[in-house]
């Protein structure tokens, strides 16, 4: 029988599942997998199921040799950290989790966007400290969202249904960036690169894929181009965001704030990002709902499932 390993703690359901449908091991370790367990991953087991993170890069697969697995069953919709044309060229066909996690993004690009345009995250310190004065009519004032204007960097899944939810909930006007033209069952307008989105835009959201083509795609050209009361939210992959810029544009005041759920060391957060007020940070919880990771563990489970009875793969990348 074909022996799977899932590289993290699934929710119950999950687990449950993969021991009464297949032979697994259930790793409980909630780290990344060292570079020892990757090459063990490759050699001693069919089928893996790794998560962000695991970094299956080319020099991996190169070090295992000739790879006993044949599946590497990711377990979320980005899978910048495995190299995909190294894993084909070892016969290890990759798939993902898409759609699972489209809602529940979003809804934290929402969090985001009203937490830092209204400072919620710095009233809450203010409160938690003891040091709160009381009400008063030029405290703590923040942005109104409602009628501004959303530029979104990648207008995917996740890209529209976050525009879809500010622009029927809080009537703002969408723009956007993209390879192609989208129907958005509104009306939306494309802007030809991220400098002229940056521009026109009062709060920016990244929302694109990790990986090569994106690093630092926000840069410090781009965060200059921003308005200073632009606020900037990152729900996709840290590397995306030039962090060290990122920092800089808040520490001068050059934007008024930012909502990041991704970092580009992650789990590392800089200090320097850590003192700021202007800055809300969520330690990557865009998909962190019971209901979701249980879907994504399930649609995983589905491509080894079907991996496993010959049959193509629901999700291949």
């Amino acid at each position: 029988m074909a022996k799977l390993w899932i590289t993290r703690p699934m929710t119950a359901a999950v687990t449950a599942r993969a021991q009464a449908e297949f032979d697994v091991d259930l790793r409980q370790d909630t780290g990344v997998l060292s570079r020892a367990e990757m090459l063990r991953a490759l050699r001693d087991y069919d089928v893996v199921m790794p998560t962000l993170g695991d970094g299956f890069s080319a020099e991996i697969f190169a070090e295992a040799g000739p790879s006993r697995c044949r599946l590497l069953a990711n377990f979320g919709v980005g899978f910048n950290h495995i190299d995909v044309a190294a894993a084909q060229a070892q016969g290890v066909a990759v798939s993902n989790t898409p759609g699972a996690v489209t809602d529940a993004t979003a809804d934290v690009a929402l969090t985001l966007i009203l937490m830092s345009a209204r400072r919620a995250s710095e009233g809450e310190r203010l409160v938690r400290s003891g040091n709160w004065p009381g009400w008063h009519p030029t405290q703590m004032l923040g942005q109104h969202v409602s009628g501004k204007r959303l530029g979104v960097l990648g207008f995917g899944r996740i890209g529209q249904a976050i525009a879809r939810r500010c622009h029927h909930g809080f009537g703002m006007e969408v723009f956007y960036v993209a390879r192609s033209d989208k129907d958005a069952g509104f009306v939306a307008t494309r802007m030809p690169d991220v400098v002229s989105l940056a521009r026109e835009v009062d709060v920016l959201v990244v929302a694109v894929p990790g990986g090569g083509e994106t690093r630092h795609l926000v840069d410090a050209e781009v965060l200059a181009a921003m308005r200073p009361e632009a606020h900037l939210v990152n729900i996709a992959r840290g590397e995306v965001v030039q962090q060290q810029a990122l920092i800089s544009a808040l520490q001068d005041g050059r934007i008024a704030g930012a909502g990041l759920d991704v970092y580009e060391f992650e789990p590392e957060v800089p200090q320097a990002l850590r003192d700021l007020d202007n800055v809300t940070l969520l330690p990557h919880l865009g998909t962190a709902t019971e209901e979701v990771r249980s879907a994504m563990g399930h649609m995983a489970l589905d491509n080894v499932a079907a991996f496993l009875a010959g049959k193509p793969l629901p999700n291949s990348v």
